[in-house]
């Protein structure tokens, strides 16, 4: 099983944690994700790798505190193992010089783009990257975002920290500015992808989105990952992660995201009160 070499917290529910997968670290590609499963009664569910070591075997994964299998995540400690891992999954990134690319983080997002930025700088593209969150508590990896780009923007909802406003104030006033965009990559919540698309619709600059939905096997067996992109169905562990953000239906993607709504609530409700009474009955409250 694989080794966590680490685990640690970078915002408000988010963790980062560095694990062992020496074969994946060596093959994995921009773009590309694993599936893993904490414990053995846990749900499997999809990671994209944010960063790899191929020299020192590991992969780190950044993940967010929203239900009970990432809660069960952030639970586990230093040494322990994961119940099983698998990948690289997806298509990678395409990759070449492009010009000048303008990556697109928002929240959690930030870590996924963060492998693309890497890999678009060193072939020689001019790397402008513009990152969102709510707050400048809920901001990530910004130092190594700087490192991977040629120019960074931050945007802050609340103005606590950067320009105060969205990402794609930030995308047009860069369009408006006078700089000839070659490429838009953007990851983050769906809401944020749609609106970034519908930003560059008008300057026809060409936008990719990472999907990140309901996905099971990883394979393109199960269905649960279907989108409909360019009025035909695709499967984002198989035919994605990314898609043309212009032929995106998000809103029918939206609508799927929202289908176990209420069975993830419960279960975790559920889970939390379990471990709670656990703690409690060890005297750890």
């Amino acid at each position: 099983m694989t080794e966590i070499i680490a685990n640690e917290r970078l915002a408000p529910q988010v963790y980062r944690m560095i694990v062992t997968g020496p074969e994946i670290a060596r093959k994995r590609k921009a773009g590309q994700f694993i599936i893993l499963r904490p414990l053995p009664h846990s749900e499997r569910i999809p990671l994209t790798i944010a960063d790899a070591s191929s020299d020192c075997g590991t992969i780190t994964l950044v993940y967010q505190v929203v239900g009970k299998t990432t809660h069960e995540l952030s639970l586990l400690k230093t040494g322990e193992r994961l119940q099983d891992l698998v990948g690289p999954l997806g298509q990678p990134t395409h990759i070449e010089k492009f010009g000048t690319v303008v990556c697109v983080g928002g929240g959690i997002g930030v870590a996924p783009i963060h492998p693309i930025a890497q890999a678009l700088k060193a072939h020689g593209n001019r790397v402008i990257s513009i990152l969102g969150a709510r707050t400048r508590e809920l901001l990530i990896m910004e130092e190594e975002m700087r490192r991977a780009s040629d120019e960074v923007i931050v945007t802050t909802d609340d103005g606590s920290y950067g320009t105060k406003g969205f990402v794609t104030d930030a995308i047009k006033q860069l369009a408006d500015s006078g700089t000839a965009i070659d490429l838009v990559v953007a990851i983050g919540p769906p809401i944020m992808m749609k609106f970034v698309a519908k930003t560059t619709l008008p300057y026809k600059i060409k936008t990719l989105v990472s999907l990140n939905t309901v996905m099971v096997d990883g394979t393109g067996m199960c269905g649960g990952c279907r989108v409909t992109v360019g009025g035909e169905s695709k499967f984002v562990c198989v035919d994605g992660p990314e898609f043309d953000g212009h032929q995106v239906d998000f809103d029918e993607m939206m609508k799927r995201l929202r289908t176990y709504d209420d069975q993830e609530k419960s279960s975790y409700e559920l889970f939390k009160k379990t471990h709670e009474c656990r703690l409690t009955g060890a005297g750890g409250r």
